[in-house]
């Protein structure tokens, strides 16, 4: 795509290792930009860089360690010039009740999603005024509509996209846009991994068409670099998501309504039941750091 403004601009990815992220890498490399994928497995993102039709930058980073965030924002900047696009992707989920969730892993969700986001755009915010940029934050239907047993992915969610909204303000007179792209159900192996659980399996299977569909991740790419290319303030994966937000005030009453209906049928079963950290970046995350917190938050 010679036409593509996205032509020899450098492009920041993190979580590209899989996923959203390994698919947007593919596609934004399509569309000609200069990719630098950021993430904490190396191995697995040589191999998305290897896939990609032009030579592309891995720099090894946990997004919750700003010191490696810093010396990579630096990395990119020497190897390939100052980004004009920074996709903050990486993220990560667990599921199940609240009151019997491991509370470290549900504070590693928290601060992947949240605090790695935000120490993400502070690396890169000095290359993406240069350039007059375009943040993307990658959020999701959980950003609009919480729902039961997604506790901290919910809550993280919710997190990005309000952190999203006070940094555009923040920054659009310095001329840097950003964008929150809302995505529903990709077929991911964090998703996949959610469907073996009966409980989060019943939660997708509960939700009105289209927004149960599981998406192939090459579409989902496929829109965001195009609101890449637009610079566009949202994006909405599929597009109804687009109606949730516009009713999001009438949402958590409708929620607790199915919840009450549903889940003392699923606790009755022993089917609630916390599920760890989902899908191989998950468990990738879970064997690559040290402990973190001390055992249920104490």
């Amino acid at each position: 795509m010679h036409d593509s403004p996205l032509k020899d601009r450098t492009v920041v990815v993190t979580g590209a290792a899989r996923g959203v992220g390994a698919a947007q890498a593919r596609e934004l490399a399509r569309r000609g930009a200069r990719l630098a994928l950021i993430g904490h497995e190396p191995v697995a993102l040589a191999s998305v860089a290897a896939s990609l039709p032009t030579p592309a930058l891995v720099v090894e980073a946990d997004v919750t360690d700003g010191g490696a965030l810093e010396r990579a924002a630096a990395v990119v900047r020497s190897r390939l010039g100052p980004p004009s696009v920074v996709v903050a992707n990486a993220g990560i989920a667990q599921g199940g009740p609240f009151a019997s969730a491991d509370m470290a892993s549900w504070r590693r969700v928290i601060d992947v999603n949240v605090t790695g986001s935000a120490l993400t755009a502070r690396a890169f915010l000095p290359d993406l005024v240069e350039t007059a940029g375009y943040y993307l934050q990658i959020a999701s239907l959980a950003s609009i509509a919480a729902a039961p047993l997604m506790s901290a992915y919910c809550t993280s969610k919710a997190g990005v996209e309000a952190f999203a909204h006070a940094l555009r303000a923040e920054v659009a007179h310095k001329g840097v846009a950003v964008g929150i792209a809302y995505l529903s159900w990709t077929d991911t192996d964090m998703i996949r991994d959610a469907d073996r659980h009966a409980v989060l399996r019943e939660l997708r299977a509960r939700m009105p068409p289209p927004l149960r569909s599981v998406l192939p991740p090459e579409l989902v790419a496929a829109r965001l670099a195009t609101a890449v290319e637009r610079r566009r303030t949202a994006v909405y994966v599929p597009a109804p998501l687009r109606l949730v937000q516009v009713s999001r005030a009438v949402v958590p009453s409708l929620v607790m309504r199915r919840s009450r209906r549903a889940l003392p049928r699923l606790e009755a079963a022993d089917r609630l039941r916390p599920t760890g950290l989902l899908g191989a970046g998950g468990r990738a995350d879970d064997a690559a750091a040290q402990p973190r917190y001390p055992p249920n938050g104490r």
